[in-house]
């Protein structure tokens, strides 16, 4: 690990974005060009201290995890992340589909980052065909919940599903059926075209474990790729929206940005609107 090379190019990369690059308001008092540490590690989900321990050349040895979280943070490209990887004296994730592994898969490139954050009046978010939230804006979090305040294991859409009850409680109960059915059926699909992927065939094999409407939903054989689909959520703030879930895939990644959106001039749409408002708060279901 060079810790004197990693700490100057995390400030460099740092220097070179400005707040509304990745989403974020300007502010006011801004002494010095980009973003602000604070900035970048709650990008990361990740503590400011740690992040600026990093930037110091005196943090402890970052973990995969979090080098590829800085990545997506930092808006680096495939080779400026290997970069990174390699100044943390870490091989630069491979492809997955040819290993069998998930670095690379979560990877999101700068540009699919940059439509995300210019999306700053509606909910999106970036997720894998294994169902990780990968990146979210402002509005995706206050809709969905702050991927990014959860550890990494529950970041996963179909494992908080089917294992977390209060995952549920963002939609209406006569729609959990419809959805559980999906999700499976869709991790189906995915398995059925990459049989090798190590960590698809671990999520559905803990799933079929710990719980037994995975396992039974698993056994109908139901295939069937999620695209473009209407879905009511009930936030606990601003009440029931319907929106419409229009879906940009990014095949050579499998990973997929979900745009929220709600009807000109009905009531999800003003309901969407307030969410704006409302912003993140404490009161968003988790």
């Amino acid at each position: 690990m060079d810790r004197a090379q990693l700490a100057d190019f995390l400030r460099r990369s740092r220097a070179r974005l400005a707040p509304s690059d990745v989403g974020l308001a300007a502010g006011t008092r801004r002494r010095t060009p980009g973003l602000r540490r604070e900035e970048v590690a709650q990008l990361a989900g990740m503590s400011a201290d740690y992040y600026t321990r990093l930037e110091q050349s005196r943090g402890p040895r970052p973990s995969r995890q979090i080098l590829g979280s800085l990545a997506r943070a930092l808006r680096l490209s495939e080779d400026e992340r290997d970069h990174l990887f390699h100044l943390a004296g870490e091989e630069p994730p491979r492809a997955a589909r040819d290993t069998g592994g998930a670095d690379d898969a979560e990877h999101v490139r700068p540009g699919l980052l940059l439509v995300l954050d210019r999306l700053d009046d509606t909910p999106a978010q970036v997720v894998s065909d294994t169902g990780d939230v990968l990146a979210q804006n402002t509005m995706a979090a206050a809709l969905v919940g702050d991927a990014a305040s959860r550890p990494p294991g529950e970041r996963n859409l179909v494992r908080r599903f089917f294992l977390d009850p209060a995952a549920r409680e963002l939609f209406p109960p006569g729609d959990r059926a419809e959805h559980a059915r999906r999700h499976v059926a869709h991790l189906r699909a995915v398995l059925a075209a990459r049989p090798e992927d190590a960590r698809a065939r671990a999520l559905v094999a803990e799933l079929r474990w710990r719980s037994a409407e995975f396992a039974s939903l698993w056994d109908e054989h139901e295939v069937g790729v999620r695209r473009a689909d209407v879905k009511r959520f009930r936030h606990p703030v601003v009440g029931l929206m319907e929106l419409e879930c229009e879906v940009l895939l990014s095949a050579e990644h499998g990973q997929r940005l979900i745009v929220y959106t709600a009807r000109p001039g009905s009531e999800s749409y003003e309901r969407l609107r307030l969410l704006r408002v409302v912003g993140l708060q404490d009161l968003v279901v988790r």
